[in-house]
């Protein structure tokens, strides 16, 4: 038998302190909508359940719980994410903003608002997702950042000349099972300071010749 040498002692001892570590329970201190909240959780978990489940911040949803749907949206420093697919323990010292912080029932955030005004919602439940989505999505024109259609890569469209197509696109990580899609879109326009279209239904009636 062959005993380690010091060197293979010390990686091992390393080793058996991270693995002991990344199974016990952490204390982590997390920032969301301006406050900061203590948990203690296992790395394994998710953001998302640590958002619902221990701080009672129940509008991101869970829909699908595999990042397919969008519903659980969040944002963090500024950009989206699917908080059912990020653990909470790697957001220790970032800015997490979920539906509740972006605005008060006295003072809705402009998305917030234009969704109500573009009926961007039936059953509501993607809607905090969307919405956070669609803030991210105005952010990211402003900042340049392109899209799979936008015409020219080198730089983004101005908000008022935002299509309905990349919006869409945008969007295109957010599911809406009531098939709101008109609504949403219509109120990201608002959002980006465009004339959205009517809410009415346009009738076109074709007259047969007799």
């Amino acid at each position: 038998m062959v005993n380690p040498n010091p060197e293979e002692l010390e990686t091992q001892s390393a080793t058996s302190a991270r693995h002991s570590l990344i199974q016990a329970e952490t204390r982590v201190t997390l920032n969301i909508n301006g406050n900061s909240y203590a948990v203690k959780i296992e790395p394994r978990v998710t953001l998302l359940d640590v958002l619902r489940e221990q701080l009672g911040l129940t509008g991101s949803k869970k829909g699908c719980d595999h990042g397919q749907c969008g519903a659980c949206t969040v944002l963090i420093d500024g950009e989206r994410i699917y908080s059912c697919l990020s653990l909470a323990i790697m957001q220790e010292g970032k800015t997490i903003t979920t539906i509740e912080g972006l605005g008060t029932p006295e003072q809705l955030h402009p998305v917030q608002a234009a969704f109500i005004e573009n009926d961007g919602f039936q059953c509501g439940y993607c809607t905090p997702g969307q919405i956070c989505a669609a803030v991210a999505l105005l952010d990211e024109i402003k900042h340049g950042n392109v899209s799979a259609i936008t015409p020219d890569l080198t730089s983004s469209p101005p908000l008022e000349a935002l299509s309905e197509a990349e919006i869409k696109e945008r969007l295109s990580g957010n599911l809406c099972r009531c098939s709101a899609y008109n609504g949403i879109v219509a109120a990201v326009q608002q959002a980006a300071g465009q004339t959205p279209p009517s809410p009415a239904a346009a009738i076109f009636v074709e007259q047969t010749p007799e």
